[in-house]
């Protein structure tokens, strides 16, 4: 019993541990976001002679959007001679192939692929657009995203750095106004990347390729194997098979793109277990092969294995909770004790998209939004929404890694009604 008592009582001291380190890193890159210099990408680069680009968006059943994106598309200052769009419907059944047809019919510029044979899901109809696109530089946006007509050339003058090979813009929520949980997420995606994506872009350590409002070479993805089709976080494997082989991950805050976030808690349940399920595999992955990579600094490494591990802290909190349950039972913690503790992971971990909100806070200073700060208390009914379906999703990737079974990709559902919102775009 006693060395029961010890153990549970040396993991709540590494529960305790692992917070503050995460703690300071927040801060570290809030004090950075205020006052240090934020570092630049390309953008002001004019160069008349840049790469061809594929645009590819991939579609399972998105009619309620898919024209919205291809409409946006068109309407872009990028070079149309140097550009196609490569709609790919994946095995769609509501009417998004006919869409796709018609804008394919009109505009030459629109080559859309069909699957319906062959492994569904994102992976693998990226890997199958990648092999039939024409561009070295692979843009990718998601079916519900609405980019305006400059982030093409923003995500591409970027490839003129021989040594880049990805390039991550930012994401917007566009449907903010439609409840509490859309407020709550447009707080988390700007905490996740006005503050924590471009300060590991000014302090050299290890931005993140988000899988949308993104770019790649082609040809070195193509080199690297293409995407793997098993993992469901195939944006965050590309980040870390790039850096451990010496490639640049850039971050461009300017080149903002608009999404539409989940409107219903179900919904929003489904994705981030799936986000943490794909990133806990990935994490499985390469955890070892960071730590092994020439490429990378001692700071990017730990920079890595921190954000590599981001999804499974819920579940180190979750078990740190239960321990000091057991702990009080055998007496060994007083409530007030107790208590604390749990006070303590509450007030750190009221946070957004992992960040505290010090540095949500700061980023709606930063956008020039500060009445949003208002809604910061309202994060802890995030905190612990979060913490139960991330556990989930890494319960999901221990038993993917246990009895090697197959992933199937699960596509977010699209809530959007009527036309484009033009104030956005």
């Amino acid at each position: 019993m006693a060395m029961v008592i010890l153990l549970l009582k040396a993991y709540l001291l590494f529960t305790i541990g692992l917070m503050v380190v995460y703690s300071l890193r927040h801060f570290v890159f809030t004090l950075n976001r205020l006052f240090g210099e934020q570092r630049l990408y390309y953008h002001d680069i004019i160069d008349s002679d840049l790469d061809t680009v594929s645009v590819l968006i991939p579609m399972h059943n998105e009619k309620k959007v898919a024209a919205h994106v291809i409409e946006q598309l068109l309407k872009t200052d990028y070079n149309m001679d140097k550009l196609e769009i490569i709609p790919i419907n994946d095995f769609s059944q509501d009417g998004t192939k006919e869409i796709l047809d018609v804008y394919a019919a009109q505009y030459s510029v629109v080559k859309p692929i069909h699957r319906y044979d062959g492994e569904r899901g994102k992976p693998a109809a990226l890997n199958e657009a990648i092999k039939k696109a024409s561009g070295e530089v692979i843009i990718v946006f998601d079916a519900d995203y609405l980019p305006p007509c400059g982030i093409i050339k923003d995500i591409a003058v970027c490839f003129k750095d021989p040594e880049v090979g990805a390039v991550m813009g930012r994401v917007v929520p566009v449907n903010t106004k439609t409840n509490l949980l859309t407020r709550l997420l447009d707080l988390e995606r700007s905490g996740g990347y006005q503050v924590d994506q471009q300060a590991r872009y000014n302090l050299g350590l290890m931005p993140q390729y988000g899988g949308t409002v993104g770019g790649f070479r082609r040809s070195v993805v193509a080199k690297l194997g293409y995407f793997n089709t098993k993992v469901l976080a195939e944006d965050t494997e590309l980040t870390y098979r790039l850096s451990i082989n010496g490639w640049k991950v850039l971050y461009a805050n300017r080149a903002e793109c608009y999404e539409e976030v989940p409107e219903t808690w179900g919904v929003r349940a489904r994705q981030i277990r799936r986000w943490s399920r794909g990133h806990n595999d990935v994490f499985f992955k390469y955890f070892l092969p960071v730590m092994k990579s020439p490429y990378l600094s001692l700071r990017e490494k730990l920079d890595g294995m921190l954000l590599l591990i981001v999804y499974s802290v819920p579940v180190f909190l979750l078990l740190g909770l239960c321990c000091s349950l057991a702990l009080f039972f055998f007496g060994e913690m007083q409530i007030v004790s107790g208590l604390g503790f749990l006070l303590f992971i509450g007030a750190y971990s009221t946070f957004g998209n992992f960040a505290p909100f010090y540095q949500v806070g700061t980023a709606c200073f930063l956008d020039g939004t500060p009445q949003r700060i208002l809604l910061l208390p309202l994060l802890i009914f995030n905190f612990f929404f979060n913490m139960w379906y991330i556990s989930k999703g890494f319960a999901d990737a221990v038993i993917d890694v246990i009895t090697s079974r197959k992933t199937i990709w699960q596509k977010t559902e699209r809530f959007r009604k009527g036309p484009v919102v033009k104030e956005y775009v």
